[in-house]
């Protein structure tokens, strides 16, 4: 049962009332209520415009907060079961970066897998804090990265008893969990914080028969794109906290990224989508679960596709595994993911959420009906039929472990100068180069260019992946790290 202060929701009844009292606006936005931009206005509603309005008394302020959005945060702190929540507009992006920063300074370790968000690597070059990275295992036939064995974290645990932190993914874009609750518990013992990307796990703290949220596992902070399945607005999230660490210190740190400007079209539906999934929360994602195991029954029918789920438990690097998500392996009909994903969009009219080289990826959410996954497993199905191909020269692989040679802010502020990626075989990379979606870099700053990691590149390309990250916007050319 929830409680009955669930069915509030402070930011969204403050806009409300500010409607009501029609204020003159002499501050920012300068499109004033919309009446200074009608095209916009035509475009988006002038409701929306309406409430796309400036931080004030009785609307609260983001970086201090003191009444409606203190009370929206107490909220969702307990609808997550967390000790506080943070209301974020920069994205999970910012919420991981804030994590990190909350408790790594310049020098400091932290225990991530390297299959992680550029997020994360983003964090480490903004701190200075040092990777160890635990190389997450991989499923041979599919080809992903699976999540961390508890032994590979121990290990880690034990070589570099001075880290700070444990980042784990929980779970990975397929879907994938690790023992969240054992990393916890093995990291409090050596006091180390947990730190958890859950952007796309909003449905572990509504759902029923879902694995562990990063709260009730009792890791220190997490991170939840409430955007992703939770039903708010793109670009808003939750940074949750449990009681180890400094409220304070934590918000400090957000406010040295996130926009002193918050949009409160991104705080309301924060705030509405939490009260949403409060109040329905478990009907809402029982019917996910539902829909996705019906999709992923009626793929494997199809043959030559394989929809993977729970069968992949280990109870290890696949401790657990998010039925919601709909991956599915394509190579075995002589087809990379992202070539799926481009035909998909392209022929049938149908847009899924990422393409790699072996897999895809539909996300399923409450939005979603049981007519549209049928329209998906008849375009999949007749995609098979038409395209259907000899696999034979298909790379196998989505995961190459790095060969880590400095610490990532340093490679990134190094001298540098760009060489042909086709000819940069054992230099040090100094930026970024990531197939988007998901924005698992390929390579990092610090890393040590390979051969294997080249002919990724190069697969990738000719596959048709968006490959980004790198100064050059055609991908040609790479800056190297001169040493």
């Amino acid at each position: 049962m929830h409680s009955l202060r669930q069915d509030k929701a402070p930011i969204y009844e403050a806009l409300e009332k500010y409607k009501s009292m029609r204020v003159v606006p002499f501050d920012v936005p300068g499109h004033k209520q919309g009446r200074g931009n009608p095209q916009l206005t035509e475009f988006l509603g002038q409701k929306c415009l309406s409430v796309d309005v400036n931080s004030m008394k009785p609307l609260d302020n983001l970086i201090h907060p003191v009444s409606v959005i203190k009370e929206a945060e107490e909220l969702a702190a307990e609808a997550f079961g967390a000790e506080h929540a943070f209301f974020m507009v920069n994205g999970t992006t910012a919420a991981v970066q804030a994590m990190i920063m909350s408790v790594c300074k310049q020098g400091d370790k932290i225990i991530m897998p390297r299959n992680v968000h550029r997020s994360a690597i983003n964090a480490l070059i903004i701190s200075g804090a040092i990777p160890v990275y635990v190389n997450p295992g991989v499923n041979k036939l599919l080809g992903i990265p699976l999540g961390m064995s508890v032994a590979d974290v121990e290990k880690a645990i034990e070589e570099n008893p001075e880290a700070k932190a444990i980042f784990v993914n929980n779970p990975t874009y397929y879907g994938i969990c690790s023992d969240l609750r054992s990393i916890t518990e093995l990291a409090h013992r050596h006091n180390m914080a947990v730190l958890a990307d859950e952007a796309h796990g909003t449905h572990f703290y509504f759902g029923d028969n879902m694995p562990v949220s990063a709260m009730a596992a009792g890791a220190d902070m997490s991170a939840v794109s409430m955007h992703k399945t939770g039903g708010s607005l793109t670009q808003s999230s939750f940074l949750l906290k449990n009681g180890r660490l400094s409220t304070g210190h934590v918000r400090q740190t957000i406010n040295l990224t996130q926009t002193t400007s918050g949009s409160y079209l991104l705080l309301s539906s924060l705030d509405i989508s939490r009260r949403n999934l409060a109040i329905d929360g478990k009907a809402i994602f029982k019917k996910v679960s539902s829909l996705a195991n019906y999709a992923r029954e009626e793929i494997n029918k199809i043959g030559g596709y394989y929809a993977f789920s729970k069968e992949l438990i280990n109870g290890d690097s696949v401790f657990d595994f998010d039925h919601t998500k709909l991956s599915v392996y394509t190579r075995e009909i002589g087809l990379a993911g992202i070539e799926v994903y481009d035909i998909l969009r392209d022929d049938y009219g149908i847009q899924i959420e990422l393409g790699d080289i072996g897999n895809i990826l539909a996300i399923i959410s409450v939005g979603d009906r049981e007519l549209a996954l049928e329209r998906l497993v008849s375009s999949l199905s007749e995609i098979k039929r038409l395209y259907m191909k000899d696999k034979a020269g298909m790379l196998d692989h989505e995961y190459i472990n790095p060969d880590v040679v400095m610490a990532p802010q340093k490679a990134f502020y190094s001298d540098q100068h760009s060489v042909a990626i086709a000819e940069s075989t054992g230099y040090i990379c100094g930026e970024f180069v990531m197939s988007y979606p998901p924005g698992i870099p390929i390579l990092a700053p610090g890393e040590r260019i390979t051969e294997e990691i080249i002919d990724y590149i190069t697969y990738s390309k000719a596959k048709g992946c968006l490959l980004t990250g790198t100064e050059d916007i055609s991908v040609e050319n790479i800056k190297i790290v001169e040493e």
